[in-house]
């Protein structure tokens, strides 16, 4: 089966293409030329998932899953949220979210999750998949692996950063690992 993952980010496409069953073919937003961005208008990761994967089975009559996460921090109420691609501007760039993001947590409570939803388009059908990871946030940059906000997130029971965690390791514990067992475990039964 061909199964696009609505995504420009090739960290996350690497990062999906690890867990995808042999069976399933993953082709990503360049791979059949959609070289837009996809706007994110809605005011929840569902909404946002769900306008990107309809995005790319209207245009493209293709079977389509897409996602959006958001880093919630108690001590900022839930910010950055559904815009934490976008905390520090537009242009997206993980430093400046990262640096801002240190910059507004002054509190101790440094309590935060990330969660993920997977909008799925196939057969006519929507199906949605969510996966949550609690945790800290670091008071600075640790680590070189991942992509985001990993080098400051340490999930609950671990010492170390998303960003010095084995793929293997962030893959299974991860919020986006989690959301996409789930839509697996449903791809699985359609055969």
């Amino acid at each position: 089966m061909k199964l696009v993952f609505a995504t420009h980010n090739q960290n996350k496409l690497r990062e999906v293409q690890l867990l995808m069953p042999k069976n399933i073919t993953l082709l990503s937003l360049s791979d059949i030329d959609c070289t837009e961005e996809i706007p994110e208008t809605a005011e929840t990761l569902e909404g946002n998932a769900k306008i990107k994967a309809d995005y790319v089975t209207q245009n493209y009559g293709l079977p389509c899953f897409a996602d959006d996460t958001g880093l919630l921090i108690e001590a900022l109420n839930g910010a950055p949220g559904v815009y934490s691609a976008r905390y520090a501007g537009e242009q997206k760039n993980d430093e400046d979210n990262i640096n801002k993001l240190l910059k507004a947590l002054t509190t101790k409570n440094r309590s935060a999750h990330f969660k993920t939803v997977i909008a799925l388009n196939l057969n006519n059908e929507s199906h949605f998949f969510e996966g949550t990871v609690f945790g800290l946030i670091s008071k600075k940059k640790i680590g070189n692996g991942g992509f985001g906000y990993d080098p400051i997130f340490i999930p609950n029971e671990f010492k170390q950063t998303f960003a010095e965690l084995p793929m293997s390791t962030k893959n299974k514990i991860s919020h986006r690992g989690k959301a996409l067992q789930k839509l697996i475990a449903y791809l699985k039964t359609l055969n």
